[in-house]
């Protein structure tokens, strides 16, 4: 992960979205170009959204996410493994577009699996946002009402990968890598982010 790229708070406009992924990795693991897929989408209106504008808007976030992969048999595992298997690797192209998912997978969620620790709360969401803001100025330059928006959607993000069992859960679950996904982070040399899957070995 190159540390040198800025954080985003483009999270509150395009979350976690595993319907709209799943359908745009089946189009595009059909070999079709980012603009026909666009078009196809909006026009079957393939994500119920109310306009056009916010359908083509959120299908080019969706590209762009899968692009992150920048792995074809991960966008072909999404379009056709089953859902928990579709998630995990969902959750993994999120990480390598988004700066800060990626560093709180590893900091809070992949360091807890390290030291065996279950327990989560909101005091860990606030605490590394707290730490962020201390760190970075961009991140300190975010409001209130954003900062209260990424952590409802990375609360959200982990109950929907299965890491918590609802946004009230107090403990962590003990996630499983699928070996598709793990196969495919070792080969594309991102062993550091394992951790965040409760990997060790």
């Amino acid at each position: 992960m190159d540390h040198s790229y800025p954080y985003i708070a483009s999270l509150t406009r395009e979350p976690f979205l595993f319907y709209e992924i799943r359908s745009t990795a089946k189009l595009m693991s059909e070999g079709i170009s980012d603009d026909a897929i666009v078009k196809e989408i909006v026009e079957q209106n393939l994500f119920q959204y109310p306009t056009e504008k916010s359908i083509t808007r959120m299908a080019k976030a969706c590209i762009k996410r899968l692009h992150a992969l920048e792995d074809d048999s991960l966008v072909s595992a999404i379009a056709s493994q089953p859902t928990d298997v579709a998630k995990q690797i969902c959750l993994y192209a999120l990480m390598k577009q988004s700066r800060l998912v990626w560093e709180f997978m590893l900091t809070v969620i992949g360091e807890k699996y390290r030291l065996r620790d279950t327990s989560f709360g909101k005091i860990d969401l606030n605490t590394f946002f707290m730490r962020l803001q201390e760190q970075n100025d961009t991140v300190a330059s975010w409001s209130d009402t954003t900062i209260t928006k990424l952590k409802q959607i990375i609360a959200r993000v982990l109950v929907e990968t299965e890491y918590l069992d609802n946004l009230k859960a107090d403990h962590l679950n003990p996630v499983w890598l699928h070996p598709v996904l793990e196969n495919a982070i070792r080969s594309n040399g991102d062993t550091a982010i394992l951790p965040a899957f409760n990997c060790f070995s």
